[in-house]
């Protein structure tokens, strides 16, 4: 279903794909008795896809996919966001974000939100970041930040 949708969006409106990397810096809940919670952070990198659909009036359709190292854990980040041009060369990016974890305990498939904004320094480079928003005990809130490269 959503393979039809890209595919009728990218035939009817103008289609750029690219790739992105960087950094992210993830904060785990973690709780220790009584003493509150205590974010541990880990500095980790990504890399991946996108391909970006223009829809009209300045939104567009972001889909991604993303690998992601953290410290000892990989996964796979796919999110799939509404891009909306606040100006021809600022984006504002929203939207749910579906992850899956090679090695992280047995629930291997979270959903998050994806909140992000994008600077386009020139009709094929940009720099981008994102807060991704974990909504379990054990599911991680992380911030990337990177540059994106449409080809």
């Amino acid at each position: 279903m959503i393979l039809l949708l890209l595919l009728s969006l990218s035939i009817q409106s103008q289609t750029e794909i690219g790739i992105k990397g960087g950094l992210n810096f993830t904060f785990f809940k973690v709780t220790e008795g009584d003493f509150g919670t205590n974010p541990d952070t880990e500095v980790g990198y990504y890399g991946g896809v996108f391909a970006d659909f223009e829809i009209e009036n300045g939104f567009h359709l972001q889909p991604e996919l993303l690998y992601i190292g953290i410290s000892d854990f990989r996964f796979l980040n796919a999110p799939i966001y509404l891009k909306y041009a606040i100006r021809p060369d600022f984006n504002i990016l929203v939207g749910p974000s579906l992850n899956y974890f090679f090695d992280f305990f047995s629930n291997k498939f979270k959903v998050r939100v994806d909140l992000g904004l994008d600077y386009e320094f020139s009709s094929s480079l940009s720099l981008h970041m994102k807060y991704a928003l974990g909504f379990e005990e054990l599911s991680p809130n992380i911030v990337f930040l990177g540059f994106g490269y449409k080809l």
